[in-house]
């Protein structure tokens, strides 16, 4: 059992899919539920599944989990920043992006959170973050700052005080990172995004 589950690695799939792995069994979505239910698969919602890492011996991508789980999508906000060590704190929530109604799964993994943006805004700054096994989509460390920035409502920055006050002491941002952070992303953004003029800040901080 565990050989022929293994093949498929830790990448979500669908039912339909591990029941192709069983030609001589008539009722697949039976076999499906055996396996959840014996520990071999993991329900991620209706219809997607992943193979336990007891089976595979590897260890589960949240972030992959997360693109798959909803898509299109991408990986951002505090999920991200934190992703790339910009942020102290942990995240219980992984955050993403859609141009899909917004939705929340919750699952034996955790709580995924997409929050719809323009198809736009969607396209700019995302990158595949790549290991030897698989490859997800995120958002860029200016990308994810800008997503948060425009999907928090209680945030307006206007002046340059306020705003490093935010960046660096609300957010906890890390200062060096913070200044190496491409002002061009910043500009794509603030050109089709929400909370343009918010946006427009943070440039000013990056080039003055």
């Amino acid at each position: 059992m565990n050989r022929i589950l293994d093949t498929l690695g830790s990448v979500p799939v669908t039912n339909s899919v591990i029941g192709s792995l069983f030609p001589d069994i008539k009722n697949k979505n039976n076999k499906v539920t055996e396996l959840e239910k014996a520990g071999y698969c993991i329900r991620l919602k209706r219809g997607l599944y992943v193979v336990s890492p007891q089976v595979t011996h590897q260890t589960l991508s949240i972030e992959l989990i997360a693109n798959h789980l909803y898509t299109p999508s991408y990986i951002t906000m505090q999920s991200a920043l934190r992703y790339y060590g910009l942020i102290p704190e942990r995240v219980f929530t992984m955050q993403s992006m859609t141009f899909k109604p917004s939705r929340t799964f919750e699952n034996t993994l955790g709580r995924f959170e997409y929050v719809h943006t323009s198809r736009e805004a969607f396209t700019i700054g995302i990158t595949s973050a790549a290991t030897d096994k698989y490859s997800f989509l995120i958002a860029t460390p200016e990308k994810a700052l800008c997503d948060l920035i425009a999907t928090t409502r209680t945030i307006n920055l206007r002046y340059i005080n306020e705003t490093k006050a935010y960046l660096f002491e609300d957010l906890r941002l890390s200062e060096e990172p913070f200044y190496r952070m491409r002002p061009e992303i910043f500009k794509q953004y603030a050109a089709i995004g929400k909370k343009s003029r918010s946006i427009e800040t943070i440039i000013k901080i990056l080039e003055q």
